[in-house]
C-alpha cells in the first residue's frame, strides 16, 4: 500500500506541474511539439487487442493466448507532459496474477535545427501486478526515445530506444534479478497510398523495423503468476517487422488495424520466430 501511495502522489504532483507549467507560459515555448495541441488538455482512450501478448521479444503466455489492453493517455495543455494509464490481461481465465499495469509519466519534445531535427521522449514507468500479493513482482523502468525525421531520404525515419528496469523493492519474490539494459534500433517508413474512404485524401501505410540488443534485461520472465526460465544473454536477441494503418471511422475515432512479425535470435529470450496482429481503437478528446 505505501508504494501505491507514493506512486499516486507521484502522479498528482506531475500532473499539478503540468497545469502550473502551463499556466505560467500558455504554450510550448520555443521548442515544438508537432502533436501536442497547445494550452489544451487533450486525452486519448484506446483499447488494444493483442493475438498473442509479445513485449520486448517475450511471449508473456505459453500458450498462445490473446490479450486486451485499455489505455488513457492524457496530454498536458501541449507542455510535454503527459500520463499514461494501462491495464492489461489475458483474454481467458487461469492468468489473473499475469495481469498487469503500468503508469508512466512522461515528458516530450522536439529540437528544430534542420536536417539533425530531433524528436525526443523521455519518462519513468511503474509496473504495478494487482493480483500479486505486496510488490513480489513490481518493476520500474526509466527510458529515452529519439527520432530524427529529416535525417534520411525519402521519408525514412531513424529511432532509437534506451531503457533500463529493476524491481521495485530488493529482493523481490518473483523478480529479484530482473534488472537490465535494453536498446533498440529502428526505422520507419510512411507508404503514402490512394484513398480507401472517398472522404479521406489518402491512405497511409505505416512499415516499422526494430533490432533489440538485450544487455541482460529480464533474467526472469513474469508468466502466468509464475517466474521462472534461464538467465538471458547479452546479445541480439530480435527483429520486429510491423505494418500499420489508420482508418477514420467517425470524428476523433480512429481504428488501427497492424501486422507483425518476430524473428527470434536468441534462445534466452524466445526460442521461437512470431507473428501476431493487433487492432486498436482510439477515442481523442
Amino acid at each position: 500500500m505505501e508504494t501505491k501511495r507514493i506512486l499516486l502522489t507521484v502522479v498528482i504532483l506531475f500532473v499539478a506541474g503540468g497545469f502550473a507549467l502551463a499556466g505560467e507560459h500558455g504554450m510550448t515555448g520555443t521548442l515544438g511539439l508537432a502533436e501536442s495541441r497547445q494550452g489544451e488538455l487533450s486525452s486519448a482512450i484506446d483499447v488494444t487487442y493483442l493475438s498473442r501478448n509479445i513485449w520486448r521479444g517475450f511471449d508473456l503466455y505459453r500458450k498462445n493466448h490473446s490479450a486486451i489492453q485499455p489505455s488513457i493517455d492524457l496530454d498536458l495543455f501541449g507542455t510535454g507532459l503527459g500520463v499514461n494509464v494501462l491495464y492489461s490481461r489475458a483474454n481467458r481465465s487461469g492468468f489473473e496474477n499475469s495481469a498487469w499495469l503500468p503508469v508512466t509519466l512522461y515528458y516530450k519534445n522536439s529540437l528544430l535545427c534542420e536536417s539533425f531535427s530531433t524528436n525526443y521522449k523521455i519518462g519513468w514507468v511503474y509496473y504495478n501486478f494487482p493480483n500479486t500479493s505486496g510488490r513480489n513482482a513490481d518493476l520500474q523502468e526509466a527510458f529515452a526515445t529519439i527520432s530524427m525525421p529529416k535525417l534520411l531520404p525519402c521519408n525514412f525515419v531513424p529511432h532509437y530506444s534506451l531503457i533500463y528496469m529493476w524491481p521495485s523493492r530488493g529482493g523481490a519474490k518473483y523478480v529479484s534479478d530482473f534488472a537490465g539494459w535494453m536498446h533498440i534500433f529502428g526505422l520507419s517508413y510512411d507508404w503514402v497510398m490512394p484513398a480507401v474512404a472517398p472522404e479521406t485524401a489518402e491512405q497511409i501505410i505505416h512499415l516499422s523495423a526494430d533490432l533489440t540488443y538485450n544487455d541482460g534485461l529480464g533474467n526472469s520472465t513474469f508468466r502466468e503468476g509464475v517466474v521462472g526460465g534461464k538467465p538471458v544473454d547479452h546479445d541480439w536477441s530480435h527483429a520486429v517487422f510491423g505494418i500499420t494503418t489508420n482508418f477514420s471511422i467517425a470524428r476523433n475515432l480512429t481504428v488501427t488495424p497492424g501486422i507483425y512479425h518476430q524473428l527470434s535470435m536468441d534462445d534466452s529470450v524466445n526460442p521461437s520466430d512470431e507473428t501476431w496482429g493487433r487492432v486498436s481503437l482510439t477515442c481523442r478528446f
